[in-house]
Parts: C-alpha cells; sequence; structure tokens
C-alpha cells in the first residue's frame, strides 16, 4: 500500500524542507495559530516555483467559525482564482450552516468553480453535527478528499471513527487523518484506520535573530515572548514518519 504524506507549512522554506524529507504534498497556509487561513499571492507564487510535489491552498478568509456570508464567498472565489494561476494542485476549504451541518448548495459551487484542481473539504467536518450524514455531503459536493481527527481532538482519539469514515466512503472518497500526528503514533494511525494519505505539520520552534527585543508588548492575540519565536518544518520529523509508514508497509 502507498503512503502519502501531506505537511502543512506558512513558508518557502518550510515546504521545500518537506518536500527534500519525502513529504509527497504540502498544504500552504498562512497564521497557523489560527488554525490556517488563506497565504498570499506572493507565497503561493514562490512556493510553485521552488517546490515539484503537490501543492495545495488552503482558502479560508479569517479565523472563527466556518459560516461565511456572500463577501466571505467573493473572497474565497477569488482566492481560489489566485491559487488557480500560481499553480496550485487543490484548495482545501469547508463551508457550514448556522445548524452544524454542510451547506452543501454553496460547497459545490467551490468544488465546482475550483475545477480543475481537486478539493480537500478540511476539519471544518469536525464540527459538524452529525459525521455520517456530513461525510456523505462532502461526497455529494464533489469534493476529492476529507481530512478530519475524527471529532476528537486529536486523530489519535479519534481511530474508531476515521476507521468507520475509511470503510463507508471506500473509493468515493480520500480520508485523511489529521491532528497532532507525528512520528510516534502515525503507524498506529495507519495500522488502525486504513487510511493512505496523511496531514501533520511536523514542526518545530526556532528562535527569532532579532537581537533587540521589546519587553512585554506583542503584535496580536499572543504572549509577548512568541513575537520573538517561529515555528517551521522539522525535515528530521519529516523523515521518521515518512520512515515509519514505510515499516508499516513492509
Amino acid at each position: 500500500m502507498a503512503y502519502l504524506v501531506e505537511i502543512c507549512v506558512d513558508s518557502v522554506e518550510s515546504a521545500c524542507d518537506a518536500e527534500d524529507a519525502g513529504a509527497g504534498r504540502v498544504e500552504l497556509c498562512s497564521a497557523l495559530s489560527e488554525g490556517g487561513i488563506t497565504p498570499s499571492c506572493g507565497l503561493i507564487t514562490l512556493v510553485r516555483k521552488n517546490i515539484s510535489i503537490e501543492l495545495n491552498v488552503i482558502i479560508r478568509p479569517r479565523g472563527g467559525d466556518f459560516l461565511y456570508n456572500d463577501t466571505d464567498l467573493c473572497v474565497m472565489r477569488n482566492d481560489i482564482d489566485n491559487a488557480g494561476e500560481a499553480g496550485a494542485n487543490g484548495i482545501v476549504t469547508g463551508i457550514l450552516m448556522r445548524d452544524g451541518n454542510i451547506d452543501l448548495e454553496r460547497m459545490a459551487r467551490l468544488v465546482e468553480y475550483a475545477y480543475p484542481m481537486n478539493v480537500t473539504f478540511h476539519r471544518a467536518f469536525d464540527m459538524c453535527r452529525d459525521p455520517y450524514r456530513a461525510v456523505e455531503d462532502v461526497i455529494s459536493t464533489g469534493a476529492t478528499r476529507l481530512l478530519t481527527s475524527g471529532q476528537e481532538r486529536k486523530a489519535i482519539e479519534g481511530i474508531s471513527l476515521i476507521k468507520e469514515l475509511v470503510e463507508i466512503t471506500d473509493e468515493r472518497l480520500i480520508i485523511m487523518p489529521g491532528g497532532g500526528i507525528d512520528e510516534y503514533n502515525i503507524s498506529s494511525i495507519a495500522t488502525a484506520t486504513g487510511a493512505r494519505e496523511f496531514h501533520l505539520s511536523a514542526g518545530r520552534t526556532i528562535e527569532s535573530q532579532m537581537q533587540y527585543r521589546r519587553k512585554g508588548l506583542s503584535m496580536g492575540n499572543t504572549s509577548a515572548t512568541s513575537e520573538y519565536q517561529l515555528r517551521i518544518a522539522d525535515a528530521e520529523r519529516i523523515r521518521a514518519v515518512v520512515k515509519s509508514l514505510k515499516k508499516v508497509n513492509s
């Protein structure tokens, strides 16, 4: 069985490191502390120029919930245009309704609009009321793939539901576990669920090279110290993940 590792990244450097370490795809985001929002055109373009593996771009106009108004949808369509023009292979998105179900009509329209790019329905699924109804709804929108933690905080805790979803969907939809996956648990998740694609960040924190540091002041809703820390993809961790999957496959 062939496995694919998708690494969530927010920079050109991390995307390159992910490819060098054996990842088969990157999901490009900005503001990972918000769960990821749409990256800039400049970032998408440079990542595409610097990697040869698949590139999927998150289409999420803001942080917070996944209930979008017409203005949000206009922004998302413009962002899909930009991602396609920059050479993305796919987009990653999701839209919910007030009642906790998937917004079938709007989601299907985005899938059609994004063509020929493939579409991954992201972890908005994990916020849905009924996962069994939701997975059929995702299929009906025309999406290619579903990213899920099994409606738990981490995929390792949602193994039973993920396994069910893999069995229910069969070849109709790719179920891609994500959320807290690392080099230590990926083989267990792969064996238990039967999934073939996996989503993770495999990151590490590095210190800023700034010498002067203003104390007690932050530019966002984070601690002042985090202004001088950066999260990057850890190539060694990604290699360990790929190695673990090869052992499962042997």
